[in-house]
């Protein structure tokens, strides 16, 4: 064995790399290719926490010690960066996310015979992994797998995929089913008799003509900066309370402490109404639904928030518009803001925090915001998505 036959580093999307290009699947820092192709163990080399992996999707990187998963976190941010001929003054230490805290999932659910299975697809495969155990989901979520391969054998037809999203609220479990069938009196009755007993804060029912509630004892709700905000149904939420902590915390030490403030592909607010006490914020967001609860949320609790449903991708605000502002906040989908930024490259504003779900278009706009100016002051990459290869981050813009 040669030095060439040493993993050096885990790439992109999750396969080890060596020192002269080979890509090796399911290869830790440090393991070695033997003689006969096998790999011989590494000091990185960590016991998989679930007896799922690695079949299942939901997972990439559990043979990953945690030093190892956090150098990997940091090196899918600074390698996009990196390909994009930018380097950021401070590249902060990596936030992860611990096991069994992922607040929000969606499932796939499928008759196999009499038996129903609920998981995730396997990789590379729409074959579902059936879970009878979850080393990253939230045990209230966990706990209704069980419960509901019986309520689905109810109501799934023959032949139909069902998807089951849940997520984490401030009363409970919000359980959303999708393709399902629930005709009749006694089908009502066992979905109010499943919802009452596993106690959840609301069950909702897609038989595809669009989401019926089912259950609601109160009001459902979300709660950032301690404003309870409506929650539609699986809306979208970062993955756990600990990793949207530490990106509001990054969010909330760039901006200027006085002065107002935008949050750009708001959401529900979770960045608007945890950083706005005490200040006026502009919220704009592209979701109607969205933005209402933000609306609602926000006038309940007195919250100087002005929310505004607005197409931000045909409609970005202009120079002239952002320049009111003491400091931008950007959250946009997986595809980046480019024509937002492109407009914030031809503005004066101070300060920019730019929260991403994807390093890779991150990267991109901020090639566009340092050829005008704009220095990549840090970034802080976080790992939400425990021991899978999707990685988020918070990088701070000065001008």
């Amino acid at each position: 064995m040669t030095d060439t036959d040493i993993i050096i580093r885990v790439a992109a999307r999750g396969d080890g790399l060596t020192g002269d290009g080979r890509h090796i699947a399911l290869a830790a820092p440090g393991d070695r290719i033997g003689p006969d192709g096998t790999l011989v163990a590494g000091p990185h080399r960590a016991v998989p926490a679930c007896t799922h992996f690695p079949a299942c999707g939901g997972c990439q990187l559990q043979h990953l010690d945690e030093a190892s998963l956090a150098d990997f976190v940091t090196e899918r941010v600074a390698g996009a960066l990196a390909g994009q001929g930018i380097a950021p003054e401070s590249l902060l230490p990596p936030h992860l996310s611990p096991p069994m805290t992922r607040r929000r999932a969606s499932l796939r659910a499928a008759r196999n015979g009499k038996r129903i299975v609920i998981g995730f697809a396997q990789e590379g495969s729409h074959a579902l992994i059936d879970l009878n155990m979850c080393a990253v989901l939230d045990a209230r979520l966990f706990a209704l797998l069980k419960p509901l391969r019986t309520l689905l054998g109810e109501i799934l037809p023959d032949k139909r995929a069902a998807h089951v999203r849940m997520s984490v609220v401030d009363q409970g479990v919000d359980l959303l089913l999708e393709g399902v069938r629930c005709a009749g009196l006694a089908a009502d009755e066992r979905l109010g008799d499943f919802a009452r007993v596993h106690e959840l804060a609301r069950l909702t029912i897609d038989e595809g003509d669009g989401p019926q509630t089912r259950w609601e004892p109160e009001p459902v709700t979300v709660s950032f900066g301690g404003v309870a905000v409506p929650f539609p149904p699986f809306s979208f939420l970062q993955a756990t309370p600990d990793g949207e902590q530490a990106l509001v915390e990054s969010v909330r030490d760039a901006l200027p402490p006085t002065g107002p403030v935008a949050d750009l592909f708001c959401g529900l607010g979770t960045f608007a109404l945890a950083i706005g006490e005490g200040r006026p914020v502009y919220a704009a967001e592209g979701a109607r639904d969205v933005i209402l609860s933000l609306k609602q949320g926000a006038a309940r609790a007195q919250r100087r928030v002005a929310a505004d449903h607005r197409d931000l991708f045909r409609r970005p605000l202009m120079p002239e518009e952002l320049n009111r502002f003491a400091g931008i906040i950007l959250d946009p989908p997986r595809a980046g803001a480019r024509e937002q930024v492109l407009q914030l490259a031809n503005s004066s504003v101070p300060v920019i925090a730019y929260v991403s779900c994807n390093p890779s278009s991150f990267a991109r706009d901020a090639a566009h915001l340092a050829a005008a100016g704009y220095r990549l002051a840090s970034v802080k990459p976080v790992g939400q998505f425990r021991w899978s290869t999707h990685v988020e981050l918070a990088g701070i813009f000065h001008r």
